[in-house]
């Protein structure tokens, strides 16, 4: 990664612009804005989901842009979900990136007449390409490090 104090203008726009994609995801998939979500990637991304954690075989894989909506549909079925990003390290290069940054996305939903959390530690290893003067993702691993889940009490109880 290239030292801050010698980045160009167009290097932090561009920083940003990748940052603001990667915000944008959470926030989409928090507001379950599906649509949203898959305008954030390419056409033809890659989509690749690692539940078994780093090293091992991704759980599915998928292709394209349109191959999402099942994925992003899926949180439906969450009472709420909420995402917290944390670092994220970039790559740049002429019109495209790399991306590796850190996710702990908290999942509530009902089961068995008990209110549950499922906290998710998340990593995603990202491509992205420039097109005209937006980034896109073009390429995502996410990695599931760890979860836990646990009974959660009602919202405002002490």
């Amino acid at each position: 990664m290239a030292p801050h104090s010698t980045m160009s203008a167009e290097e932090a726009a561009d920083r940003l612009a990748i940052r603001e994609l990667f915000d944008a995801y959470a926030h989409c998939a928090d507001t379950r804005d599906a649509e949203g979500q898959k305008a954030l990637f390419t056409t033809d991304a890659h989509f690749a989901v690692y539940m078994d954690g780093p090293g091992s075989e991704p759980s599915y894989v998928l292709e394209g842009r349109e191959a999402l909506s099942p994925v992003f549909d899926d949180l439906n079925r969450y009472e709420a979900t909420m995402h917290f990003n944390g670092q994220s390290t970039v790559s740049l290069g002429q019109g495209r990136a790399t991306g590796d940054s850190y996710t702990i996305a908290h999942h509530v939903y009902m089961e068995n007449g008990t209110r549950m959390m499922m906290v998710a530690w998340l990593r995603y290893l990202d491509s992205f390409t420039k097109v005209g003067h937006s980034w896109y993702i073009a390429e995502r691993q996410i990695i599931l490090e760890w979860s836990e889940t646990r009974p959660l009490g009602q919202p405002g109880a002490g």
